[in-house]
């Protein structure tokens, strides 16, 4: 078995606010992340996938084809959006969060992975040099 991983990088602008909580405490959690008018990020999503590499390519999978279902599933959606308006699950109240952006992502890749393809292992999203969030898909298994 070999893992096999691809960066995407991708801009995004958000604000973290929760609607059920003051803005007092908004303020306090998220700090300047909390700033009414947003702010924005440069983005680099990890996509790992773990399989065998086939005898005959010599390969694990297409970079092609994952780098096409990458684009369709999440780049096309999330790259140059206002993810608190432009992405359904956070225009209705869920927090933009990087943790909640990685499963949005997560269940939109595991939704549209091709029978046949590697299993979808990891997936990483940067939001900063400090800032990395990590899904690991084997806590899916089953699901």
């Amino acid at each position: 078995m070999i893992r096999v991983t691809r960066r995407y990088p991708f801009a995004a602008s958000h604000r973290l606010h929760a609607p059920s909580l003051t803005d007092e405490d908004n303020s306090r959690i998220f700090g300047k992340c909390n700033n009414p008018f947003g702010h924005g990020h440069n983005y680099v999503l990890e996509v790992s996938v773990r399989g065998p590499v086939d005898r005959q390519t010599g390969v694990a999978i297409p970079l092609g084809e994952l780098d096409g279902l990458v684009k369709t599933v999440v780049l096309d959606a999330y790259d140059h959006r206002n993810l608190n308006e432009e992405i359904p699950a956070f225009r209705d109240g869920l927090v933009p969060t990087t943790e909640n952006v990685a499963v949005e992502i997560s269940q939109r890749l595991r939704g549209a992975w091709p029978e046949g393809f590697p299993k979808l292992e990891k997936i990483r999203i940067a939001e900063t040099d400090r800032n990395i969030f990590e899904m690991d898909e084997r806590d899916h298994e089953g699901q």
